[in-house]
């Protein structure tokens, strides 16, 4: 029985050990992806046609209040 436990232990602390680091590495590929997703949503809603399309949407909206 001791055998199985140590056995057991061992895979375990192995187990554990070489997945250490993966949570920091989750976290940084998902702070490159919402920096690149950021990045796009920036561009894309500073673009001309965007925020024309924008302020032709909000003018509607608002002169179908008053």
């Amino acid at each position: 029985m001791r055998r199985f436990s140590h056995a057991l232990r061992s895979r375990f602390s192995c187990v554990t050990q070489s997945e250490a680091g993966m949570a920091t590495a989750e976290y940084a590929v998902a702070t490159v992806a919402a920096a690149g997703f950021g990045t796009v949503l920036f561009k894309l809603l500073t673009s001309d046609i965007i925020r024309e399309f924008l302020m032709d949407l909000l003018r509607q909206a608002l002169s179908s209040l008053f």
